[in-house]
């Protein structure tokens, strides 16, 4: 390659798909490639982050964009002053999210790591208090969405308010409720990362002392010696497993095959035992399924507790697992002796002194990595679920109205058109006219749904620019798996013959036919046995963990959710190949080297 070329294209000189022609006007000025400081965007790395936002959203969404990176770079650059890293610069390109992490000047790190230490070591050494505390605050947060209603304008308000001398009318609580929820939103964002950055960091401490230590020890042998975590993300699928247990305990397996949710449920209700099976069904509804099939940062989410043809599909499939002899159980007994076995083997050549810092790296690692995934159903799962339920009541409300003829016609909104459009809705009730909207918003949501269908259409150049000759961000390389050697077998996937190469996420060997998926839609497409390839995953894909031989991702790093839960699961995995979803094709054999991190296509 030409030293003068990049190694992937400017986004200047990228093309909206055909039809997605002033896709731009759909996202805020901000979150846009800007031509007046191209020089500056033109000199930075950014990836496609196709882990959180695999596919185009609509703008109301941008929320989710907008108020999880601004509150990742509170933590990083104003509160805790993470040494070597700021925030995460971001912008959106023909609809997907491209980020680009700030580091922090070399010479600055030395004096940020006291300030990091006094202010992380006050959450480290008073965990068990400031977490439970953090329950409680997220807790009232989700309360306080509950406690919004959307309810439409009166014909007349009612003789109290007047004679109650209350000087205001119904408006107040319409627009107060948004801004609440949107306000609560906000809060839950900044409680997602309050503790979430210190898990990474108490991991990547541990993680750098013993390569220190062992300069050739395999990523993840270090990964091993904190897996086997009793995470409340497993929660959710584990009650399924409970529910798949006492229906064939109970023989209500027939019952829970009938029909769909209705049906089933009344079949069970009518058969002897079944109301023992409804009430542990009922008891694990709240708070469990609170689970999103997605990742909780698009509208378009479907949550089990919505849809609960979701979470009963999988327990119908836990029960023929079960009756094949499957064990369904995540083998957590194993997991734990082969954490110890490999913690001691890698103690034992240590110095005395040497393992009393390990001792206490590990044991801080260990404490503090569960949220790592807890954090996830709390906010991502449960609270987002809470604000999208909310919103979805606003827009079914103006839909009523006039505004558009789709109940989810809102979210092809901004969230300040909606405010605009709560103002239509009332000062065309206080003064008895008809809303101005309703003959502007049809044929402009239409004309965005058709903008947002061809961004679709096409997928994402997974980076812009040209990387740093040596990728070092410790965050970058974890989470999302984006390393040297990874970008550089992005550019070269395509002449990669039969192979590709990405992160060692979990180990084990595994050969299978592939079952490419784009959506948790598709789910129930996977076979016993096959090897799941898609972008990403997400939390509500844990059923079908237990169902396949291996995994492999587009994007994703050691503390992925993929790689994660793929070694909790003792299953092999590939994470951050870049293009698998793309060259790899269902039905093809593949063999997928989880200690490597190789993916093989053998026919």
């Amino acid at each position: 390659m030409d030293a003068k070329t990049s190694m992937f294209p400017s986004a200047y000189d990228l093309q909206a798909p055909k039809g997605a022609e002033g896709w731009q006007d759909m996202y805020p000025y901000y979150t846009r490639f800007n031509p007046a400081r191209r020089e500056e965007e033109d000199g930075k790395f950014w990836f496609c982050n196709s882990q959180h936002w695999p596919t185009p959203f609509k703008p109301f969404d941008t929320i989710m964009l907008d108020f999880a990176i601004k509150c990742l770079g509170q933590y990083n650059t104003r509160h805790l002053l993470i040494p070597p890293a700021n925030g995460i610069d971001y912008r959106i390109h023909n609809g997907y999210v491209y980020f680009s992490p700030v580091g922090v000047a070399p010479e600055d790190i030395e004096a940020r790591v006291p300030i990091f230490m006094e202010r992380a070591g006050h959450y480290f050494m008073n965990w068990d208090q400031l977490l439970a505390d953090w329950k409680v605050k997220v807790k009232d947060a989700i309360d306080g969405l509950n406690e919004i209603n959307f309810s439409a304008l009166p014909e007349k308000e009612e003789l109290e308010v007047v004679t109650g001398g209350v000087g205001l009318d119904s408006t107040n609580h319409l627009f107060e409720g948004y801004e609440k929820a949107i306000e609560l939103c906000y809060k839950i964002w900044q409680y997602h990362f309050e503790f979430l950055n210190l898990g990474y960091a108490a991991y990547l401490d541990f993680f750098g002392f013993v390569k220190e230590q062992f300069p050739s020890i395999p990523d993840q042998a270090i990964a091993k010696m904190v897996q086997g975590v009793d995470s409340e993300l497993f929660r959710p699928d584990d009650e399924l497993k409970k529910l798949a247990k006492l229906a064939v305990e109970l023989g209500l397996e027939d019952a829970v095959n009938t029909g769909d949710v209705d049906a089933a449920l009344a079949a069970i209700g009518a058969a002897s035992g079944g109301d023992k099976w409804i009430a542990q069904w009922e008891a694990a509804k709240d708070p469990w399924f609170n689970f999103t099939s997605g990742n909780g940062f698009y509208s378009t989410d479907k949550y089990w507790i919505d849809h609960l043809d979701i979470p009963m599909g999988y327990i119908r499939d836990y029960i023929e697992r079960l009756k094949d002899g499957d064990d369904i159980m995540r083998p957590t007994a194993a997991l734990l002796k082969e954490r110890d076995r490999i913690t001691a083997e890698y103690r034992d050549m240590m110095d005395a002194e040497a393992q009393e810092a390990f001792d206490g790296k590990l044991g801080l690692a260990r404490t503090v990595f569960p949220y790592v995934e807890d954090h996830n159903f709390y906010i991502e799962h449960w609270a987002l679920g809470t604000f999208w339920r909310k919103m979805r009541q606003l827009s079914e409300l103006l839909s009523d109205q006039g505004f558009w003829p789709e109940t989810d016609g809102m979210f092809y909104l901004n969230r300040t058109e909606v405010r605009d459009v709560i103002w239509d809705y009332s000062q065309a009730w206080a003064i008895g006219t008809e809303i101005h909207g309703g003959g502007i918003w049809p044929a402009e949501i239409e004309r965005r749904a058709g903008i947002l269908k061809a961004l679709q259409s096409e997928p994402p150049i997974p980076a812009l620019n040209n990387p740093p000759e040596v990728i070092t961000e410790p965050f970058t390389i974890m989470l999302w798996g984006i390393t040297s050697e990874a970008v550089e077998s992005w550019v070269a996937a395509d002449d990669a013959g039969d192979g590709l190469r990405g992160m060692a996420g979990s180990p084990g060997v595994a050969e299978g036919i592939a079952r490419v998926l784009r959506s948790p839609d598709e789910l129930s497409q996977l076979q016993k046995g096959e090897i799941l390839v898609t972008p990403v995953t997400a939390p509500s894909w844990a059923p079908v963990f237990g169902k396949i031989s291996a995994a492999v991702t587009d994007i994703g790093g050691m503390m992925s959710h993929a790689a994660i839960v793929c070694r909790e699961y003792g299953l092999p995995a590939v994470t951050g190949t870049g293009k698998a979803s793309a060259k790899i094709k269902t039905g093809m054999k593949i063999r997928v080297d989880g200690n490597n991190g190789t993916v093989e296509i053998l026919d």
